[in-house]
């Protein structure tokens, strides 16, 4: 039960964030994290084919997948996010370079703990890294452009259940510590996207408004 309440909710974490990205003109997952979180998918669901088809290889593939559209809506408008220097071969250089440690980080954990605590390991702590980020996303962009109450509360769900799963039931200390830090910022990026602003309520947007410079009076 717990495995399949956090595979549906983060397939719901994906939808909504291609979703949101589409309509926004953005990206909806933090970069950092969203290369760490495809090449786990990526990496994974090759794996599991290389060893026996399972149901967690086909979830891995479909997850992959979506992940896929996220990071063609980080190409598509991730540069207007960036100050002007950045050009379009800066961009590109700079993409390669965050996708390719992605991949470079999860095959090292492979290579170092093995598939049943790498699986493990390194999905908390780039869960723990994508809490922070997020919240950090909201900062960045003065407000819930490009983000959603669904996402937050569908991420917060899909860490729970595995929390619970792996921390709880299979006696994981360093899980379980992981798991409730990703609570605890979960909690806090559901509490800013709830916050009510004046004349306003809860999960309305707060977009940034651009500075109007005032004109010079000419009869002075």
């Amino acid at each position: 039960m717990l495995t399949l309440v956090s595979g549906i909710a983060w397939t719901i974490v994906y939808v909504e964030a291609i979703r949101v990205g589409l309509r926004d003109r953005t990206y909806a997952m933090p970069v950092a994290a969203l290369a760490l979180n495809f090449a786990w998918e990526a990496t994974y669901a090759v794996h599991e084919f290389t060893a026996a088809v399972s149901a967690q290889g086909v979830v891995n593939v479909v997850w992959a997948a979506a992940d896929a559209v996220i990071v063609c809506t980080y190409l598509r408008f991730g540069r207007a996010e960036l100050p002007d220097f950045v050009t379009r071969p800066l961009f590109a250089a700079w993409s390669v370079l965050v996708f390719g440690t992605g991949f470079a980080v999860q095959w090292l954990f492979l290579a170092h703990f093995g598939t049943h605590d790498a699986t493990r390991y390194s999905a908390f702590l780039q869960n723990l890294l994508m809490s922070g980020l997020f919240i950090a996303l909201y900062a960045a962009r003065r407000g819930p452009r490009g983000q959603s109450l669904t996402i937050a509360v569908a991420k917060w769900l899909g860490t729970l259940a595995p929390t619970l799963l792996f921390g709880v039931v299979e006696d994981s200390p360093f899980i379980l510590g992981l798991g409730i830090l990703c609570g605890v910022f979960d909690l806090a990026y559901i509490g800013l996207l709830l916050r009510t602003r004046p004349g306003g309520g809860p999960g309305k947007r707060n977009p940034v408004r651009p500075r109007v410079r005032s004109l010079p009076d000419p009869s002075r």
